[in-house]
């Protein structure tokens, strides 16, 4: 079949123009076989194909000894019961069900032949060379787990355990074990829930293969196959393996291995790669090759040592290391300060040991998780499986999206053209296929991939009353069909399609010169976008009677509905939509103007290839600013993909990659973003970040837009978070240092008010829980995302942290200062009228105003440059605040009079004036609405003069350059 296609398409086809002009036959060969140098994509070179057939004809002889040593006896028993190994093979010399045929077309090419396995030396065989699968690393979920006991993070909270329990502090020993599992725990569940769909994904789509076992066919796992097995390939099917065909032809459908859009026909000796699917013929083929000696697993070798930390974790390791210098160096100078005033080791140590628990942000890597998780099912629903939480965050970045043609952003199915060129008055695209449908056996099933094009768009049922007297079948040295037909008029012609210059041949010259020259003059313009085309002509009068061109069906593998709207949304939000396709020039370029891509499309000839040790070239980066330039690459192999993708990352673009083939594996795997489309290839699947259960790309974009949202909702935390941890951090620090609430002590006092400021850990504690337990529902906050990609600018994120976190650190310690002066007479709190407060007042008045100073700075840090009341916070995030706020005001009111490590603490509404945490509400808010103002003051002065480039859009489609290893 695929002979037919070829030559029916020689001068229109996938060729490159000879120096005539015309379209020659680079992608088929005389006989209708892929050109070798289209084939070599997966292929092994000769030397590399007869060594590995050496070692599989070596592993299976030796499974053949075992097997027969076992059956008579000499595996498995006694040692004085088994013969010798000679005595044995002078008994019966053990012989393999499989040998080496010659290739009858290249005597230097061998392929295996085998006649089947016994399930005996199949076992044998599966031990030696392994289950038919990709290379594949799993991590327990035990490992999971306790990785995230042993993160910088826990293990700060390991030392402070190991301090608590050393000063004998069980309580707080206590708390921080318990906030350590929790949190371990819920970054366990979060993290493998995201790799648990995946995986369930993947084993729904386990492959099966027929196979001849102990000489009878049998459907079974594919993983079982071994090199040796005998298999069926049928129509539909996919091939399991790297097999060779034992007998007749089949149509294979190589798109997700060359990017090819036609099948091509197979024969005896050919290899049929994992990846493929059988598209018309059934077969017998030997397996030449499985797991990872396929394709796949060859292909697998470029995947691995892909694996780098996310930017993601990057910025938040440079946050927490920023915060726990800055945590441990006040600190520790907290600590010094009050060995210095005469505390005791043990008092000191464990104030600053808790305080430093508290600043320093346990859980930002916990809720930045919880975030992107909940923002993977977003995309669940949407038919977007994430495999790589991190992935998210990049996608928000993302400014290039390289993306494979066939089957991504076309259909992969050949369809009729509207653009019928005609040379018959009268005649239209409907009577046209009606002909073209006369041309075969239209009451048989379609024999090949034209006449599945012309049945599936005539009006086949218009057909009925129509009789066909002779047909000819396609022939190669014909290289046309022809079907002698009668109408029900009892009128009788012929009618004959194929290729344009073998049809123009069917007609007098000299009659119809200029019909002649049309369609010459057609062919060639529709052969320079890539257009295939079949002519169709009949016989005027009769059936003897002279030949006249109707006209031209053109074909071409189209757009996909969406794909064309998908790419200006794409545009819309800032990201350049390039394609990455093996198929021809022209074939790419046609593509590309349909979808207002870009003419720019290049042949891949002139880009560089992979170093012989695997690795890019040196001079990768001469090369980007060509690539950069263009609009997309054709004919290119798997090694082109991966280097465009890394020159792209090294020249500073966040970039994705989408593709459904093996041949698209290793650059999915390179890219910021790998995105494999629906019904993508196990190697597809096994390499992106992102798996498409819905066909199209229209994902893709809403997969920008929760990705930006994410990005969103994590900036308004990590802002807050820091904010969160300068105030409490700052304010404990300069309060320990400068406030000594010994010297307010009024005359008469009930209890010793303590030489220095803290308060109980119990305390500290609790606000910590209560802020992280919120902050988790900010993945469910409504945020606007972003038209341009976004990126981390941390000089602006600390600047307006900084701001919200001195606002709030300079409330709390004028608020502390006027509780401690309540007793004197000429203060602000005596002047207002109030009666002087206890120590215990003083202590749950701070942990109040601490607490909702830090809910009501989240909501000041979700709006960016906007007042807190232009972006409407979620539903849920109102609720989980409202009930963190409302713990807090309880417990700051029902305190139980108490001295929790030594310190005077009891609650607000237990002594008069018992509306005192009233005020305390009354003064947050108004230092909220300071706050605010001061963060949007602070942003406008930023864009107005662009401090730290926050007004550079451009710089923002460009992700940090990637340095390489």
């Amino acid at each position: 079949m695929a002979s037919k296609c070829a030559s029916e398409n020689r001068s229109i086809g996938k060729g490159n123009k000879d120096e005539h002009g015309h379209m020659s036959d680079s992608f088929y060969n005389h006989e209708g076989r892929l050109a070798k140098k289209s084939n070599r994509i997966g292929n092994m070179e000769n030397d590399d194909h007869e060594r590995a057939l050496e070692r599989t004809m070596r592993a299976v002889n030796s499974a053949s000894i075992a097997v027969t040593l076992r059956s008579q006896g000499s595996l498995g028993h006694g040692e004085g019961s088994a013969p010798g190994l000679d005595g044995v093979f002078a008994k019966q010399e053990p012989e393999a069900p499989i040998h080496i045929d010659t290739d009858e077309n290249d005597p230097e090419i061998h392929h295996l032949h085998s006649e089947g396995l016994s399930s005996a030396l199949a076992a044998e065989l599966l031990k030696k060379f392994g289950r038919n699968e990709l290379p594949e690393k799993k991590k327990p979920k035990w490992l999971i787990f306790a990785e995230q006991l042993y993160q910088p993070m826990p293990l700060m909270i390991w030392a402070a355990i190991i301090i608590e329990a050393a000063i004998e502090s069980w309580p707080d020993m206590g708390i921080l074990l318990a906030i350590q599992f929790m949190n371990a725990s819920l970054s366990y569940y979060e993290t493998t829930k995201a790799g648990d769909a995946v995986a369930a994904l993947k084993a729904s789509l386990k492959p099966v293969a027929y196979v001849k076992r102990d000489g009878k066919f049998l459907s079974m796992d594919a993983a079982l196959l071994v090199p040796g097995d005998l298999v069926l390939l049928g129509s539909g099917g996919a091939v399991p393996a790297d097999c060779v065909v034992m007998d007749s032809q089949i149509d294979v459908d190589q798109a997700a291995l060359t990017g090819e859009s036609l099948p091509v026909t197979m024969f005896k000796g050919d290899s049929v790669k994992m990846g493929s699917t059988v598209v018309r013929g059934e077969v017998e083929a030997t397996v030449e090759a499985t797991g990872a000696n396929t394709f796949f697993g060859r292909t697998a070798s470029l995947l691995s040592g892909g694996d780098e930390v996310s930017n993601l974790q990057k910025l938040l390791i440079r946050i927490m290391i920023i915060l726990v210098v800055l945590s441990m160096a006040l600190c520790g100078i907290a600590f010094g300060y009050l060995l210095g005033r005469g505390e005791t080791v043990r008092e000191s140590l464990s104030f600053t040991v808790v305080l430093l628990v508290a600043s320093i942000p346990i859980a930002i890597e916990i809720v930045c998780t919880t975030t992107l998780a909940l923002g993977s099912r977003e995309l669940a629903k949407d038919g977007a499986i994430v495999s790589r939480l991190a992935a998210i965050e990049d996608m928000a970045g993302m400014s290039i999206l390289c993306s494979d043609k066939t089957g991504t952003l076309t259909l992969n199915k050949m369809m009729i053209q509207e653009e019928t060129p005609i040379y018959v008055e009268g005649e239209t695209q409907y009577s046209l296929l009606r002909y073209a449908a006369m041309a075969s056996k239209w009451t048989e099933p379609p024999r090949d991939a034209l006449d599945t094009l012309v049945h599936g768009a005539a009006d086949m049922a218009s057909l009925a009353s129509i009789k066909q007297l002779d047909y000819m079948p396609f022939d190669p040295t014909i290289k046309r069909t022809e079907g002698t037909v009668q109408l029900p008029s009892g009128e009788t012609f012929k009618v004959s399609k194929g290729a344009p210059h073998i049809i123009m041949h069917l007609v007098d010259q000299e009659v119809h010169a200029a019909t002649v020259a049309q369609c010459d003059k057609d062919v060639e313009a529709l052969g320079e976008r890539g257009i295939r085309s079949l002519a169709v002509a009949k016989t005027k009068g009769s059936a003897d009677g002279p030949w006249e061109l109707i006209g031209l069906l053109t074909f071409l593998d189209p757009p996909r509905p969406d794909t064309k709207d998908t790419i200006e949304r794409a545009n819309k939000f800032g990201v350049e939509v390039k394609m990455i396709t093996g198929d021809h020039l022209l074939i790419a370029k046609e593509t590309a103007r349909q979808l207002s891509m870009g003419t720019t499309i290049e042949n891949a000839a002139l880009l560089p290839k992979l170093e012989e040790d695997g690795k890019p070239p040196k001079n990768l980066m001469d090369y980007f600013k060509y690539i950069e330039a263009t609009s997309g690459f054709a004919q290119v192999f798997p090694e082109h993909k991966f280097l465009i993708v890394e020159a792209l990352r090294r020249g500073g673009y966040k970039t994705g990659m989408t593709g459904d083939g093996v041949n698209d594996a290793p650059a999915l795997k390179r890219a910021d973003v790998g995105v494999a489309v629906q019904g993508s290839t196990d190697a597809a699947r096994a390499a992106a970040d992102i798996v498409l259960t819905k066909p199209g790309l229209s994902t893709i974009v809403t997969a920008i837009i929760v990705a930006r949202t994410v990005f969103g909702r994590m900036t308004s935390f990590i802002t807050y978070r820091i904010a969160a941890t300068l105030q409490l951090l700052i304010f404990f620090f300069i309060a320990v240092l400068t406030m000594q609430p010994a010297k307010y002590e009024p005359a008469g006092a009930l209890e010793e008010w303590p030489a220095f400021f803290h308060m109980p850990v119990m305390m500290l504690m609790l606000i910590t829980l209560l802020n992280d337990g919120t902050l988790i529902s900010i993945g469910y906050d409504n945020v606007v995302p972003n038209t341009t990609p976004d990126k981390w600018n941390l000089k602006v994120l600390f600047t307006i942290a900084g701001v919200l976190g001195g606002v709030a650190l300079l409330s709390s310690l004028l608020m502390l200062w006027v509780a401690l002066n309540s007793h004197n007479p000429a203060g602000i709190w005596a002047q207002a009228g109030l009666a002087g407060l206890t120590y215990g007042q003083i202590t749950s008045m701070v942990y109040l105003k601490v607490s909702i100073s830090d809910f009501l700075t989240l909501f000041s840090s979700r709006s960016g440059a906007g007042f807190f009341w232009t972006n409407k916070p979620s539903a849920i995030l109102l609720v989980a605040a409202g009930i963190a706020c409302s713990l807090s005001t309880i417990m700051a009111n029902a305190w139980p009079e108490s001295r929790p490590d030594g310190v005077p603490t009891i609650g607000l509404a237990r002594v008069a004036p018992k509306e005192l945490s009233l005020y305390v509400w009354i003064y947050c808010l108004l230092c909220w609405f300071i706050q605010d103002a001061a963060k949007v003051g602070v942003y406008a002065f930023l864009k107005k003069y662009n401090i730290f480039g926050i007004n550079d859009i451009v710089a923002m489609k460009k992700a940090d350059p990637v340095e390489m290893a």
